[in-house]
């Protein structure tokens, strides 16, 4: 089984798009002059999609992410979000800190995007109570973050974030502070929450061996200015378990293939560090 690298624009069947970029980039104004961010990105994501983008640091995966969540303007290019249902959020953003409310309690930080939404009290007590048991923390809905280790803080986050129900979610890096181990766990949490919705995700990683173990297809972009290089598409079945896929040969083969895209693009960040540096 071989992964497909297709030319950096995804194509897909115009009715079942759930988001659509063309000729999309980005420009700072800064104190030396223009910053382009990101460069003429061209991307297709049908709905239910599992969407891996990677690539160096400071090549504007944050930045495309943001421009989705309607926290930044793009400078050019359209972008298109088909709309949810009615009475469902068009995403929900799971970042790579801490991001709960530190005077609430695991259970108050999990229903709060549902009781701003005014949803009944049943339906946010069934919802929040699924999502904590589906994420390990039922013992815990009454605990603050304080309390909680950095695994468990991101379990509440994701909690939060698929209880909202939201059409489209957002995914900065959320596991790249964690050791392997709880990495590895929450992978398989995600994973099994994800089969249960099949949401579209939008998921940034540094990790090579996380796109392929979440993915169904992975951008890999370019150094500055943010392009897209190529387009992976992720051959393996679902469901899927971490440590046994990564057990596979061909899985070893995707993650050497596309390292060997990535690994240019990092030294050429680096080297552009080193010139600014200079």
């Amino acid at each position: 089984m071989s992964a497909t690298i297709a030319e950096p624009v995804a194509t897909s069947a115009a009715s079942d798009h759930k988001i659509r970029i063309s000729n999309l980039s980005k420009v700072f104004e800064t104190r030396n002059g223009p910053f382009t961010a990101l460069d003429t990105i061209n991307l297709d994501i049908p709905a239910g999609c599992f969407f891996m983008i990677v690539g160096p640091s400071g090549c504007g995966k944050t930045t495309l992410l943001r421009i989705l969540a309607g926290l930044e303007e793009h400078t050019s290019g359209t972008l298109e979000i088909t709309a949810p249902a009615k009475g469902r959020p068009s995403n929900s953003m799971v970042f790579q800190g801490d991001s709960l409310f530190p005077w609430m309690t695991v259970w108050e930080n999990a229903a709060y995007g549902l009781k701003m939404r005014g949803l009944p009290t049943a339906q946010i007590e069934e919802t929040v109570g699924h999502y904590l048991s589906r994420t390990g923390l039922s013992k815990f809905y009454d605990s603050y973050p304080h309390q909680l280790s950095g695994g468990m803080r991101q379990r509440v986050s994701i909690a939060r974030a698929f209880a909202n129900d939201p059409d489209i979610l957002l995914m900065d890096e959320p596991f790249s502070a964690l050791d392997e181990q709880n990495k590895v766990l929450l992978q398989e949490e995600l994973l099994r929450i994800w089969e249960e919705t099949r949401k579209t995700v939008m998921f940034i990683t540094h990790s090579v061996d996380e796109a392929v173990t979440l993915g169904d297809r992975i951008m890999i972009m370019t150094a500055h200015p943010g392009r897209a290089k190529v387009m992976v598409d992720v051959p393996f079945e679902r469901p899927r378990h971490v440590l046994e896929l990564r057990a596979r040969p061909e899985y070893g083969e995707l993650v050497y293939n596309i390292w060997g895209h990535l690994r240019d693009e990092v030294q050429r960040a680096r080297a552009q560090d080193e010139g600014r540096a200079k």
